[in-house]
């Protein structure tokens, strides 16, 4: 956490100057508003959320209600609750193996060998250290079904033909995220996630990570 940490102190001068157009919010608001956020995102060290995620094509889409569990250290535990077809599916990694099975299915587990970066660029912990880090992030403000949020933008490290870069929209009076979107390089959505519920923070103990 603390290469995050630095990076974020450096982005003070880029929220205040970044404004909040069309927000409505006085200078002293935008600002105070961005320093909150800052002050929060890089302190948070695990977050549990029930999240709606949407993976687009050109096929289509496909829509998975999930409850997340995830620590900055890399830990996670997603869990597909709907639509019924799928619900049961866990993903758990412990920071180094990941293993997939249905609660449905005893003893069926398999290991996977590597992350899937369609599958961790889910989580608000990978944009957070991807906004933290990247030299090529953007502020701006925008509404949410009316309500004030302020949007960070970051890129995507790597060269994946489909995830290029992505956008939080956190609500400026819960300082919680609202909804995340990756982009692929031409502009276009291709994973939507919403936020239904969202707690920072919480105790997560090792035993949520393990088969």
């Amino acid at each position: 956490m603390k290469p995050w940490r630095f990076t974020a102190i450096l982005m003070t001068a880029l929220f205040v100057a970044a404004g909040c157009q069309g927000s409505g919010l006085s200078k002293a608001e935008t600002q105070n508003t961005y320093e909150k956020i800052q002050s929060i995102l890089v302190k948070v060290n695990s977050y549990m959320c029930e999240a709606t995620v949407e993976y687009k094509s050109n096929k289509g889409s496909n829509i998975y209600d999930t409850l997340q569990k995830c620590k900055t250290t890399g830990e996670y535990r997603v869990e597909v609750v709907g639509p019924d077809k799928v619900s049961g599916n866990i993903t758990v990694s412990d920071g180094k193996t990941i293993y997939q099975f249905n609660t449905r299915l005893s003893g069926k587990i398999s290991v996977a060998t590597k992350e899937s970066q369609e599958r961790s660029e889910i989580f608000f912990t990978s944009f957070l250290k991807n906004y933290l880090q990247s030299n090529e992030t953007s502020v701006n403000a925008a509404k949410v079904e009316g309500d004030p949020c302020t949007v960070l933008e970051a890129a995507i490290p790597g060269s994946h033909p489909y995830l290029a870069s992505e956008k939080l929209w956190i609500d400026n009076k819960t300082y919680k995220p609202v909804k995340l979107i990756v982009y692929d390089p031409q502009g276009s959505e291709r994973i939507i996630v919403t936020y239904k519920t969202f707690e920072y923070n919480v105790t997560l103990d090792d035993s949520e990570f393990k088969v």
